[in-house]
């Protein structure tokens, strides 16, 4: 598979490097898919966005190889500050970039000539889930939004974090900005090693031994995906809000599917609660988290399909 692509191209599939800026005059780098049998006409197009971490070589080529085969034209890309995306220093994150990045795609999908701009949704996988839906929330160029596995990241630096732990959190954070600007360039850690392993770290408890399932194994392995971010990238995630205004998504319509066994269920449960009509949350029998990256068996591409074509109809 070149490049680390987890899967390989299906034959009836076109996939061309690109390249396009986001409002911040970064670079973004993209694949864009389309089927081999592409007709002069307009067609509808999707961006799918990779989980917190990932790259477009990961879960995003696994989904844009099946929707392009079923009408779509479908862009992946990576985030600003990681893969081929510009951005220095690398692995930074940045809640507010890496929302814009959806509406920077957008942008380069309004350009093409055989893409309709009345008809652009996205799908953000894990903490992707979170970014696509708070930039949907001001884009109204977005019709529709799906959700696989969905995290919101800006919660889930606080989950289990009392008064006491946030605040010395955040004071070793801090202080972590001093070290980084004597040091002249900011503390990265990777969670995942430079070469896939065989197996699991027996001593690694769940969630972490399921990251390791995928990212650290050949089967998600990719060397532009080493896990985590920069140390203070924490504290930009911890001041930032992705989802207060999800309610204004409305009346466009909000896919969330999560499986039945994902430790990180009650993202999706809670995003679904706080949303308006229509919306609907899809439970996908016998699949943890990480299924819903990667494994064609799980991930409902019937059902993503059949719910941005009625969502394009409206």
């Amino acid at each position: 598979m070149g490049m680390n692509y987890i899967q390989e191209l299906n034959a009836n599939v076109k996939r061309q490097a690109v390249r396009y800026p986001n409002r911040y005059g970064m670079m973004i780098a993209g694949d864009l898919y389309t089927a081999k049998s592409l007709r002069k006409k307009k067609y509808p197009a999707l961006i799918v966005g990779a989980p917190y971490g990932g790259v477009k070589e990961q879960g995003p080529c696994v989904y844009a190889n099946e929707l392009a085969t079923r009408g779509f034209v479908v862009l992946t890309f990576d985030q600003s500050f990681m893969g081929e995306s510009s951005g220095e220093p690398r692995n930074v994150s940045s809640p507010d970039i890496f929302t814009e990045n959806f509406s920077a795609g957008v942008d380069f999908l309004g350009s093409l000539e055989f893409v309709d701009r009345e008809k652009i949704g996205v799908i953000g996988i894990c903490g992707s889930g979170g970014f696509a839906l708070s930039a949907t929330q001001v884009d109204t160029r977005i019709k529709a939004v799906a959700t696989a596995s969905m995290y919101d990241m800006t919660k889930a630096v606080r989950l289990g974090l009392d008064e006491d732990s946030l605040r010395k959190t955040k004071e070793k954070l801090s202080a972590q900005r001093w070290a980084d600007f004597e040091n002249k360039k900011p503390e990265y850690i990777p969670t995942f090693p430079e070469n896939p392993i065989d197996s699991v770290p027996k001593n690694l408890g769940e969630p972490d031994a399921e990251w390791f399932r995928f990212y650290a194994l050949k089967r998600g392995h990719h060397p532009n995906a080493r896990g985590g971010f920069t140390t203070t990238s924490t504290l930009a995630m911890m001041n930032f809000r992705l989802l207060d205004y999800i309610k204004e998504i409305s009346p466009r319509p909000i896919l969330f599917v999560v499986g039945d066994r994902a430790h990180s269920k009650f993202f999706s449960e809670e995003a679904y609660k706080e949303a308006l009509q229509p919306k609907e949350l899809y439970v996908v029998e016998d699949a943890e988290h990480i299924d819903l990256y990667d494994r064609v068996d799980r991930i409902p591409f019937d059902k993503f399909e059949k719910f941005f074509k009625k969502a394009f109809k409206n």
